[in-house]
């Protein structure tokens, strides 16, 4: 490890100097790029290789050159699959190691490691990133960056007394233009005060009924290794491998799956800290064990230092979808739809051509003197109407771009030897807090107000909730 560290601080000054990186071949090769004077490629480590991380590869190892040094999955048959796809990149599947217990890996491996890229159920991410900055490794945490509120302290707390590791969540939204914009023309006063915003989307991450019957796990599937930290279960249907966002015990909804994308532009652009208080005014489906498949969720957010009190909704599994006329307007499907944003919908009849409702997700921004539409990650930012935009002056662009991307961000700090990522766990944290308080909500039940007391993370209103705020890990899996 000391090795590791020396070269990488040599380089760092090389680097700088420089001012350039290489993305040369991505496999196993010389360290040091001598003809830039560069950092060398990454040994990374990828934990969890379903679904997103397939994603993972193909940016960090297939594009910007990395090497993929070893994969967590408990789950053999991705093994093949990873390796599969490394042989068909012109990669050495001999040399890669694997794992299928991330404990295990640190052991073993863990001083040769220098980025791990966490892509497993949520109930996992908060032991791996909590694990990676202990040993000193740079680490990309799919979002939300943990499963619980007092995870999101922990990581936060962590990455503080950690202050070399590079730690970044992947909400590749917040790297892109179009939030940045949206800073920007809020923070000019294009609108004036904004009192309420609206964001919604189209995911369902829930379900109705009992826990199905227990069968047996799929053929070379650890299931212990997956359960991991949470309370254990016998292997059933719907759960592997997507099915587990609907759960309470490993995934956090929809609002888990989608809301630090298309919240991010409210938590960012109007300067949220803690909100006072969430409430329920609609809800659909879920059980004891299962999240909604519909709700309404209003965060009431208190007078910031230059802004006024904020109501801010979340609306998810809308019943709807997306026409496939060239206005894209947004309309009831077949169910109950009184969760849909009756402002949007008003948008929708009046401005057909804005194209504001995409189907599966975006934002309105209201203000006093207008209002701003973005999509789900941010992009189609505009005040509506585009004409209004069009006379208005444009604000002067004052936070920084990263038009490579989220994983080149990442990859570029981590090879300088920084750790200024695009969206550090300091922010990551803060914003997965915000949007799992609307679970709270959901477990209170419609029209029950939970009474938030941020700073000392608790609340008041339904003290029966706090159990919710942390929950307890199985034995050898506690953080």
């Amino acid at each position: 490890m000391k090795s590791r560290l020396n070269r990488r601080s040599f380089i760092k000054r090389t680097a700088l100097a420089a001012g350039v990186w290489s993305t040369a071949n991505y496999f196993p090769g010389p360290n040091i790029l001598a003809a830039t004077g560069t950092i060398d490629k990454l040994n990374c480590v990828q934990v969890g290789c379903g679904g997103r991380a397939m994603h993972h590869l193909s940016e960090v190892i297939g594009t910007l050159g990395q090497n993929l040094y070893a994969i967590v999955e408990p789950d053999e048959r991705k093994h093949a699959t990873v390796k599969k796809w490394l042989k068909s990149h012109n990669g050495d599947a001999d040399k890669l190691q694997v794992f299928t217990d991330y404990r295990v890996m640190f052991d073993k491996i863990g001083k040769d490691v220098d980025a791990v890229f966490v892509t497993t159920p949520n109930h996992h991410h908060a032991k791996v990133a909590m694990m990676a900055m202990e040993a000193g490794k740079n680490v990309y945490c799919e979002k939300p960056v943990c499963h619980d509120i007092s995870e999101a302290r922990m990581l936060r707390e962590a990455a503080h007394k950690y202050s070399k590791v590079a730690t970044q969540m992947g909400n590749q939204g917040h790297c892109d233009d179009g939030y940045r914009s949206l800073c920007e023309y809020i923070w000019s006063g294009v609108i004036g005060n904004i009192t309420e915003t609206h964001s919604w989307t189209d995911r369902a991450n829930g379900g109705v009924g009992p826990r199905p019957p227990s069968i047996p796990a799929p053929a070379g599937m650890d299931w212990d290794k997956w359960i991991g930290p949470a309370p254990y279960r016998d292997f059933h249907t719907d759960l592997h491998p997507h099915e587990w966002h609907g759960w309470y015990d490993f995934g956090n909804g929809s609002i888990g799956n989608m809301a630090c994308h298309i919240m991010d532009g409210v938590f960012w652009a109007l300067k949220i800290e803690h909100p006072t208080s969430m409430e329920i005014e609609y809800l659909r489906g879920g059980s004891d064990e299962r999240y909604p498949t519909g709700s309404t969720i209003r965060w009431d957010v208190p007078a910031r230092a230059d802004m006024p009190a904020l109501k801010v909704y979340w609306h998810e599994g809308l019943n709807a979808t997306t026409t496939t006329q060239a206005s894209g307007a947004l309309h009831a499907a077949v169910g109950d739809a009184r969760n849909l944003p009756p402002l949007l919908l008003d948008f929708v009849k009046k401005y057909p051509e804005e194209k504001l409702a995409h189907g599966d997700g975006g934002t309105l921004y209201v203000g006093e003197k207008g209002v701003i539409s973005t999509g789900t990650y941010g992009e189609n930012m505009h005040v509506v109407p585009f004409a209004k935009m069009k006379e208005m002056p444009t604000p002067p662009k004052t936070l920084p771009r990263f038009p490579k991307g989220i994983f080149a961000n990442f990859v570029e700090i981590c090879r300088a030897g920084r750790t200024d990522t695009a969206v550090p766990f300091e922010y990551g944290t803060r914003l997965t807090e915000f949007a799992l308080l609307g679970n709270l909500a959901q477990r209170a039940g419609e029209g029950k107000k939970v009474e938030w007391d941020g700073p000392n993370m608790k609340v008041t209103s339904l003290p029966e909730l706090n159990q919710w705020v942390k929950r307890p890990y199985r034995k050898g899996w506690e953080i």
